[in-house]
């Protein structure tokens, strides 16, 4: 039986090695630039230096190899080459900048030029090619000082042949992401480069039909990723800025996708400027959201009720984001997680309760389950499956998730409230997950119930049945509140609750309705900057619905003693040495 994806992924790889081969048998005629091109992305300085050192860590992996040129390596995985042919890289050696930094970008550009420029190698695809000619044309002033006549021609003829590909390939880039950077890119260069002009125009109502397509009403993506929307967000606004230097207008989807995307980025960041943790996104490089919003110029007010389908609680210093939609279905859900009323909690610049995050670099054993969440699940059972993975992409995609997630958003009698349910255990225990969420004024404590409830007759037959089958011993759950690795938390008042330390010097302390079992177990947090998991604790509390009605209530709130105002002066290293 003939495999179509199988066949249509050979035909997708062959077309663009193809155009490829093409695009770099023609005569450069590309000279320079139509002006001075102005860096707008930004790197870390910190994995500048590792990078000069000779530690190349991508995707999760790292090869330490000081004196092996960057294209000598031998990528462990297709995501590392991935990294290394997107030259993402070079906003860290750029914001370290200096001679060295010069030497070692030169060097490995006109290596790459030297071995894959004319078409070959895993880089020319459209989305690489597209994250690559945007970092090119960004740091162009800074790679080609002190560079003679030979080098210059063919990093502008290189220039040139990647556009020329890009023009013919960016429709096989797959919708989302990946086809925003392919265009992005593609405006980019054809702005930019001299005699290119005409390449620009349809990739600029091409990009307008993506904004329409991609971006929906309330500035979300089909994906839910919130590290994803803000990496979409951040190419649509180098695009404008790219048209607004050329004296060009931006068509009006392009800046309505804009206008609308900012204040959901608004909802879901964290009090510490972080992004909140879902469906394979990551908390986001440091000070990149706040960066990419104050370029963006958009003052529009964060939207009422769900952002991206998560709600948002904030009050004082602390901010609680909820995972208050059923997740991405289909192709959008490839790095979708079970993670529906899922919450994170961050106090100041210090998150307290978060999820796992995702496990992409860490392999396939890391999975996407409910328990890798701060979230309620029977145990045995996720509120959603993977699927099994695709042979040719390796992606999982969600499947047989909630259907009904209902959600109510207001004020309590002392701050806000959150109230929401799922059904995705109604079909196999005839259960519905409810979960009520209500944050102080003052920030300093949030309340939390949750509840396994059996409703209509056919949802009681269906209890009943699963209960006889446990010989009336109980259905068992377990309800996780993952802990940040830099959380210190202890087992307090003999075993009847939790006290956390914080690194700012706050404590919160965990406490239940003394009907279920607390416990403090190990647990982990996964970080794709990191080579392993980072190692954490977790407060499970577990127990059995044994009626129609399970409640399990519990509180997080700051200890009498924390000051309503903490001067966080601790310093973080996100790249120390790991143990």
């Amino acid at each position: 039986m003939i495999n179509l994806s199988s066949v249509m992924a050979r035909r997708v790889r062959f077309l663009n090695r193809w155009h490829a081969w093409r695009a770099t048998r023609g005569r450069g005629r590309v000279a320079g630039f139509t002006a001075s091109p102005e860096p707008r992305t930004i790197g870390s300085f910190a994995r500048g230096r590792q990078l000069m050192a000779g530690n190349y860590l991508f995707a999760g992996s790292l090869l330490t190899a000081p004196q092996t040129a960057m294209w000598d390596l031998t990528p462990p995985d297709p995501a590392f080459a991935a990294e290394l042919h997107g030259f993402a890289w070079l906003d860290d050696l750029a914001a370290v900048g200096d001679a060295r930094a010069r030497a070692s970008a030169q060097d490995w550009l006109w290596g790459w030029i030297d071995r894959f420029g004319r078409g070959q190698g895993p880089g020319w695809t459209p989305a690489l090619t597209g994250r690559r000619l945007i970092r090119w044309i960004n740091h162009a002033l800074f790679m080609l000082r002190g560079t003679d006549t030979a080098q210059s021609d063919a990093f502008y003829r290189s220039l040139e042949q990647q556009t020329r590909f890009l023009s013919k390939r960016w429709r096989a880039s797959a919708p989302g992401l990946p086809r925003f950077e392919a265009l992005t890119g593609l405006i980019y260069a054809g702005l930019s480069l001299e005699g290119l002009e005409e390449l620009a125009d349809p990739a600029i109502k091409a990009l307008a039909r993506e904004c329409a397509s991609q971006i929906d009403a309330e500035g979300g993506l089909p994906t839910r990723n919130p590290e994803e929307l803000l990496a979409v967000f951040t190419l649509l606004t180098w695009a404008a800025a790219a048209l607004s230097d050329a004296g060009r207008s931006t068509p009006k989807e392009h800046l309505t996708a804009i206008e609308r995307i900012a204040p959901t980025l608004r909802s879901l960041r964290h009090a510490d400027g972080a992004l909140a943790r879902f469906h394979g996104g990551g908390r986001g490089m440091e000070g990149w959201l706040d960066h990419a919003l104050a370029a963006a110029k958009v003052k529009t007010r964060q939207p009422d009720g769900l952002a991206m389908g998560y709600a948002r609680l904030s009050a004082g210093r602390t901010s609680v984001i909820v995972d208050a939609a059923a997740p991405p279905g289909g192709a959008a859900s490839g790095n979708a997680h079970a993670s529906t009323l899922a919450f994170e909690l961050t106090s100041g610049r210090r998150p307290l309760v978060v999820n796992c995050g995702s496990g992409a670099s860490f392999g396939l054993e890391w999975r996407r389950a409910t328990p890798s969440h701060s979230a309620l699940s029977l145990v045995g059972h996720s509120s959603a499956r993977l699927a099994e993975p695709d042979p040719h992409s390796g992606t999982e995609a969600l499947i047989a998730g909630p259907r009904q997630v209902p959600v109510e958003i207001g004020e309590a009698a002392d701050g806000l409230r959150f109230e929401g349910g799922h059904d995705a255990y109604l079909r196999s225990h005839g259960l519905t997950h409810a979960r009520r969420l209500e944050l102080t004024s003052d920030g300093r404590g949030l309340t939390g119930e949750d509840m396994l409830l059996a409703i209509e007759g056919a949802e009681k037959r269906r209890f009943d049945k699963v209960l006889s089958a446990t010989q009336l011993k109980g259905v068992p759950f377990d309800i996780r509140f993952h802990l940040h690795p830099d959380v210190d938390a202890t087992v307090d008042l003999g075993g009847a609750a939790i006290s956390m330390a914080l690194k700012s010097g706050e404590i919160w302390v965990f406490r239940h309705d003394g009907t279920h079992n607390l416990s403090l177990e190990p647990g982990v947090y996964l970080e794709t900057t990191r080579l392993k998991p980072r190692a954490a604790q977790q407060i499970v509390l577990s127990g059995y619905a044994m009626n129609y009605a399970t409640r399990v209530r519990w509180s997080l709130s700051k200890a009498q003693e924390t000051a309503i105002g903490v001067r966080d002066l601790s310093i973080d290293d996100p790249y120390a040495d790991e143990d």
